[in-house]
């Protein structure tokens, strides 16, 4: 495969932020610079780039003051950069594929199927249609390739699918999907080389930011997961709600005349963390504000708490567990944390180290402790890449004549 333009960009799209990382097209994808854009619709919203080869970081103020101006901003300044013309193909993370199954080349009728099913997740598919369209109107002859969060989770057993609801619903596509799926196929990969064995046993991995969810893993596959239909279920989050009475909705809808659109809103920007505590979503400043504020204390305590639920459910659903695995920003990052969901997980044979745990070593378990429980820092963007790179080695340079 040769071609002048020799690198990938990934973009990964949220709904209040935009990240991108250039990567070299070869097997080891080597990442080059990096950066993101944050605090999208503040007045404070920045761009932030990281060189490859200092890692440090410099930051500007960007022009985000809503979410189209993001977007314009960064195709900008990525056009004003020598290395854009050695760009080939621009991978996206697409939150929610439906029937997609595998990375593909983004066409007008894959944008089409995305914006029939918008209002599946209605905080991050548009945003995702516009960096796609934004792309495809300043750079139209650039392939584009989508990678859906999806897929990692299409082989979840049919009963773990399925919703309580009438199943004409079923059949217009109403199920449980999950997400959060390209950070997953990640983790799985890297356990892989760590511990090939342990890759094809009984494992638990938890992506703790500010989305949140876990997936049971069984002999390499996905057999469940917290989240569902959309992305706001499961565990509480930073804004989002998670799992939620139904009853709830319409209480709130009768009671307080929400629209849906409000509704929507509260579920997924006014709630989770951030509702809880009624201070803010970030866990870094709960932590720090607990000893003097309820509220922080009770948004914490129950974020673990339904963490540790849903590790003791996921374990009955594998028939035990060997690995647990913490990763995304806040497992990562926040000892205190693990610590608290996985005290008095004992008669599941988890025990941490406390040292280990201290340090965010790459092992955190003791080594008496039956389930090994592991640290690994997660990567959606190379994800990206690397699927796009498997695409462009397998399909599209011997099927499609691609043009620049």
């Amino acid at each position: 495969m040769t071609n002048s333009r020799e690198n990938v960009l990934t973009i990964n799209g949220g709904s209040s932020s935009i990240k991108f990382a250039l990567y070299t097209i070869n097997e080891c994808m080597t990442r080059g610079l990096h950066g993101h854009i944050d605090r999208i619709g503040l007045p404070d919203a920045t761009l932030t780039i990281t060189d490859s080869v200092t890692s440090q970081p410099s930051s500007y103020a960007a022009e985000a003051s809503n979410y189209s101006a993001a977007v314009n901003f960064l195709v900008d300044w990525l056009e004003k950069q020598p290395f854009f013309v050695s760009v080939r193909v621009v991978g996206h993370r697409v939150v929610h594929g439906m029937e997609h199954t595998d990375p593909e080349r983004i066409t007008p009728k894959l944008v089409e199927d995305l914006r029939r099913i918008s209002a599946y997740d209605p905080d991050h598919l548009p945003a995702e249609i516009e960096l796609i369209e934004a792309f495809q109107k300043r750079q139209p002859n650039l392939l584009q390739i989508a990678c859906f969060d999806t897929v990692f989770h299409r082989t979840m057993p049919r009963v773990a699918q399925l919703l309580p609801i009438p199943r004409r619903f079923d059949a217009q596509g109403v199920r449980r999907y999950g997400f959060h799926g390209l950070s997953y196929a990640y983790l799985l990969d890297e356990l892989t080389q760590i511990a090939p064995d342990a890759a094809q046993g009984r494992i638990i991995l938890a992506h703790l930011g500010s989305g949140a969810s876990l997936a049971a893993i069984q002999n390499g596959k996905s057999i469940d997961t917290s989240m569902g239909f959309t992305s706001t279920g499961g565990l509480p989050m930073g804004t989002r709600t998670g799992d939620l009475d139904p009853g709830v909705a319409w209480y709130l809808m009768q009671s307080e005349g929400l629209t849906p659109a409000q509704f929507n809103h509260l579920i997924n920007h006014e709630s989770g963390l951030l509702g809880v505590s009624e201070t803010g979503s970030d866990m870094r400043d709960l932590l720090e504000r607990q000893s003097g504020d309820s509220r922080a204390a009770e948004a914490i305590e129950l974020f673990c708490y339904q963490i540790k639920k849903e590790i003791g459910a996921f374990s009955a659903i594998l028939g035990g567990l060997e690995t647990l695995v913490f990763s995304g920003g806040i497992g990562e990052k926040a000892p205190e944390i693990r610590t608290r969901v996985c005290r008095g997980l004992a008669f599941l044979g988890i025990e941490l180290d406390s040292q280990r745990n201290k340090a965010n070593a790459g092992v955190i378990s003791t080594d008496e402790s039956r389930v090994t429980v592991r640290v690994i820092p997660t990567d959606e963007e190379r994800m990206i890449a690397q699927s796009v790179y498997r695409l462009l080695t397998t399909t599209l340079d011997k099927t499609t004549d691609i043009t620049y």
